[in-house]
C-alpha cells in the first residue's frame, strides 16, 4: 500500500465519528461478531500468467527470474508467498486466497481499487477485482472497496483527463460502483447502507465528497483514512510508521487507544517492513516488528474489543510487509491466529481447523503440477468443489489420493 499519508496518521487528532461501528448495525453474512475483514491488493502480474513480472514484484530493481538456490525467485519484499509469487488475475491463486481467508475465520475483504478509467495498470487492477469478487461470492464471503482516489491525479497530471472533467469522473465512478457492486447481497453494508473507504484522500476533499455522492441512491457508510474529512461517517487506521524510524510497542498501542476513543474501524496489522529503500523507491517508511505474531494477536484483541468491524492490514502487500497470508517466513502464524480468535469467541461455533488451512495451499501446488494433466486437473477440480462447500475431509482424500507430490509440501493433509 502506499503509505504517503501515514504521517499524517501518526499526527492527526482523529475527530469524533460517533461510534457508528461499535453497534449491531454491522451486517455480516456470516453473523460472526465481530465482523473481520481483510485489505487486499489486487495488482500483482507475473509472467506464466500475464506474460511478464509487474512493478509490484519488482519495483523496477528486482528481477523475479533470478532464482536463488532455494529455489526462491528475487522478488521485492522481504518476505515471500508459500505458493511463490502469483498472478492476481490467476483463478488458481484467487481460489487459493479466498478459501483460505474462510478458513480462517474472515468474513471478507476490502479491495484496493483505482477505479474503471484504462490507465497505467488501472485496467488490469479493475479486472483482477471482477474476478476476485466472483470467488469471494463462490466462498460466501462479503467484499467492499477502498478506493484510490489518487488515480484522478494522475489521469488529470498525465494529461488523459482534464481538471474541469474531475468531479465528473469521480460521479461515474461512484456510479459504475453502485450499479455493479453496492447492490450485490454480498457487498458489506453498515445499517443497509454500502462501506466504502478511500486511501487517503489524496484529490477530492471536503464537499467534494457530498457531491460525489448527490447521484447514488443512498450515499455510502464512508471512511477515510488520515482525517474525517465533510461527508465523512469515520476513519480508519493503518500501522503507525513514520519518518524511517522503528515503531515501539507503546507508540502503535497510544494510536490505536486514539483512534478507538474517537470511533474508528478496528484495524489489526502483523508487522511493517517496508522494501522501498533497497528497491530505490525512496527512504523506508519505519519498521514495526512482529513479535512473535504479538503484535498482530494484540491489536486483533484491542480491535475486537473496541469496534464490530475489524479491517486487517493486510492480506498481501508484500512490498509494506504487513502480510498475513501464509509465507515461506512465517508459514500459517497469523491464520491459526485468526482460528484462534474465532474460537475464543465463537467457541465450538468455528467449523476449521489449522489442518484446513493447509488444503487451499497443497490444491494450488497441485494444480500448478496438474496443468498438463487432464485427468488429475478433474480430481482437483472435484477437490475445490468439496472446500468451497466446506466438506473438507471429502477434498482431504482426494487431494491426499492424487497421484502427484510437490517439494514444498510439507505439512501432512
Amino acid at each position: 500500500m502506499k503509505s504517503l499519508l501515514l504521517i499524517a496518521l501518526c499526527c492527526v487528532s482523529l475527530h469524533s465519528c460517533g461510534k457508528s461501528l461499535v453497534d449491531s448495525n454491522v451486517q455480516s453474512l456470516s453473523g460472526a461478531s465481530p465482523q473481520i475483514m481483510v485489505h487486499y491488493m489486487p495488482w500483482y502480474a507475473s509472467k506464466p500468467i500475464s506474460g511478464e513480472w509487474g512493478w509490484h514484484w519488482t519495483m523496477n530493481h528486482f528481477d523475479p527470474d533470478t532464482i536463488a538456490d532455494d529455489g526462491r525467485r528475487e522478488i521485492a519484499s522481504h518476505y515471500y508467498p508459500l505458493i511463490g509469487p502469483y498472478d492476481s488475475n490467476d483463478p488458481h491463486a484467487l481460489e487459493c486466497h479466498v478459501l483460505l481467508m474462510k478458513f480462517a475465520g474472515i468474513d471478507g475483504a476490502i479491495i484496493d481499487w483505482y477505479g474503471i478509467k484504462d490507465h497505467r495498470d488501472y485496467a488490469a487492477i479493475h479486472r483482477n477485482t471482477k474476478h476476485l469478487i466472483a470467488y469471494i461470492k463462490k466462498a460466501g464471503l462479503s467484499f467492499a472497496i477502498c478506493y484510490e482516489d489518487q488515480t484522478i491525479k494522475h489521469l488529470v497530471n498525465d494529461g488523459v483527463l482534464r481538471e474541469s472533467e474531475a468531479l465528473s469522473h469521480g460521479q461515474e465512478v461512484l456510479r459504475w460502483m453502485q450499479d455493479h457492486w453496492f447492490v450485490a447481497d454480498e457487498y458489506a453494508k453498515i445499517a443497509g447502507r454500502p462501506l466504502l473507504l478511500v486511501f487517503g484522500p489524496q484529490y477530492f476533499k471536503g464537499a467534494a465528497w457530498k457531491e460525489l455522492f448527490s447521484g447514488l441512491s443512498q450515499p455510502p457508510y464512508f471512511y477515510t483514512l488520515n482525517t474525517l474529512q465533510e461527508g465523512a461517517d469515520g476513519v480508519f487506521g493503518w500501522p503507525p510508521v513514520h519518518g524511517d524510524r522503528v515503531v515501539p510497542p507503546a507508540a502503535w498501542r497510544a494510536y490505536l487507544s486514539q483512534l478507538y476513543e474517537q470511533g474508528g474501524v478496528g484495524t489489526a496489522f502483523p508487522k511493517f517492513h517496508d522494501i522501498y529503500e533497497e528497491a530505490n523507491v525512496r527512504e523506508s517508511y519505519g519498521y514495526l516488528d512482529d513479535q512473535e505474531g504479538t503484535v498482530f494477536r494484540e491489536t486483533l484483541e484491542l480491535a475486537g474489543q473496541s469496534a464490530s468491524l475489524i479491517q486487517i492490514v493486510t492480506w498481501n502487500d508484500y512490498g509494506e510487509g504487513t502480510i498475513i497470508e501464509p509465507t515461506v517466513e512465517f508459514g500459517y502464524r497469523y491464520l491459526e491466529a485468526l482460528q484462534n480468535y474465532r474460537k475464543k469467541h465463537a467457541g465450538k461455533i468455528f467449523p476449521y481447523s489449522p489442518e484446513d488451512l493447509r488444503l487451499p495451499i497443497a490444491l494450488y501446488q497441485l494444480r500448478q503440477q496438474a496443468a498438463a494433466d487432464e485427468r488429475a486437473a478433474t480430481h482437483l477440480d472435484s477437490a475445490a468443489a468439496f472446500l468451497f462447500a466446506s466438506e473438507n475431509e471429502a477434498a482431504r482424500k482426494i487431494l491426499s489420493g492424487t497421484l502427484l507430490t510437490s517439494e514444498n509440501r510439507e505439512d501432512t493433509l
